[in-house]
């Protein structure tokens, strides 16, 4: 079964996990010192926020699927539709190991589509060897230690639309 998945970059993490929790009428299934995230069922979401981005909002939107299978179907249907897609794999991030590609959309918005395989007492872990490149893929400053974890690289371009109280969708 597949979870829509969001992640926001925040300002503020305590005013936001208040905000959010009452939004949802629910806590946090997950609070760092930098990150919080709700595993909801109705409606269906991973929802995630950080005070990770250089600027606040909607960093990626993605889906989540509950095995390795479901995964493959996903990656298959991308490349039919000719979508670039960039293959993680195996990987670290979020407070969590998972198997994990991205697309990115027409307007440049980034999509993770991930399997999540465990949690991790880290932000994201430091790859073996010592010239592992830190957080995104393109970036080349070596991670020092586990914990450690460099400014994310954008995946696509943030999403911008501004919220009017007379708009209704």
């Amino acid at each position: 079964m597949k979870r829509f998945h969001v992640h926001l970059h925040v300002d503020d993490l305590a005013r936001s996990i208040g905000f959010y929790s009452k939004l949802f009428a629910a806590q946090p299934t997950r609070v760092e010192a930098d990150y919080a995230k709700w595993m909801l069922d109705d409606p269906r979401l991973n929802f995630a926020i950080s005070t990770r981005g250089a600027q606040a909002g909607i960093d990626h939107l993605g889906v989540q699927v509950d095995d390795a299978a479901e995964l493959a179907e996903l990656k298959v249907r991308a490349e039919a539709a000719d979508l670039a897609l960039l293959d993680e794999g195996q990987t670290t991030c979020c407070y969590a190991r998972s198997d994990k590609h991205w697309l990115t959309d027409p307007q440049g918005i980034a999509w993770e589509q991930f399997h999540t395989l465990s949690d991790i007492p880290v932000f994201r872990e430091a790859a073996p060897a010592a010239a592992a490149a830190c957080c995104a893929p393109g970036q080349t400053a070596p991670i020092a230690e586990a914990a450690a974890c460099c400014t994310p690289t954008p995946r696509g371009r943030p999403v911008a639309a501004a919220v009017e109280s007379s708009s209704c969708c």
